[in-house]
C-alpha cells in the first residue's frame, strides 16, 4: 500500500473522477433537448458499472496475510452473480415491455348477422 495518497488508493480517486465526469455529462445531456435526454440513463449505468467493479473485485486485498494457505476459492463467484443480476434485469425490462403490447392489441367486434 505504498501508492497511498491521505491514505487512499487509487481506486476512490477513479470512482471520484468517473462520478465528476458523469455528473457533469449528465447535466449537459439533461439540458440538451428531445430525445437525447435520456442518455443520461446508460451514462448513469455505466458510472455504477464502473464503481461496481472497482468495489467488487480490488486489486490487492486490505491487508496481506499473515501465512499462505491453501485455499479452494471459486474465483468466478460474483461475476456469475452480476451476470444472472443482469440476464434477469433484461428479461424483466423485456417482459415489461412485451406487456404493453399484448394487452394493448386491438380486438374487433364480430358481426352478429351477416347478409
Amino acid at each position: 500500500m505504498s501508492d497511498t495518497v491521505l491514505g487512499v488508493g487509487t481506486g476512490i480517486f477513479i470512482i471520484a473522477v468517473v462520478w465528476i465526469a458523469a455528473l457533469v455529462f449528465g447535466t449537459m445531456l439533461l439540458r440538451a433537448s428531445g430525445s437525447a435526454k435520456l442518455g443520461v440513463i446508460p451514462v448513469f449505468l455505466l458510472a455504477l458499472t464502473i464503481t461496481l467493479v472497482l468495489v467488487l473485485f480490488p486489486r490487492t486485498p486490505e491487508t496481506p496475510p499473515p501465512f499462505k494457505e491453501i485455499e479452494i476459492v471459486d474465483t468466478l463467484f460474483i461475476g456469475r452473480y452480476v451476470l444472472l443480476a443482469v440476464v434477469s434485469a433484461v428479461f424483466l425490462v423485456a417482459l415489461f415491455m412485451l406487456l404493453p403490447l399484448h394487452f394493448l392489441e386491438p380486438v374487433y367486434a364480430k358481426a352478429l348477422r351477416t347478409h
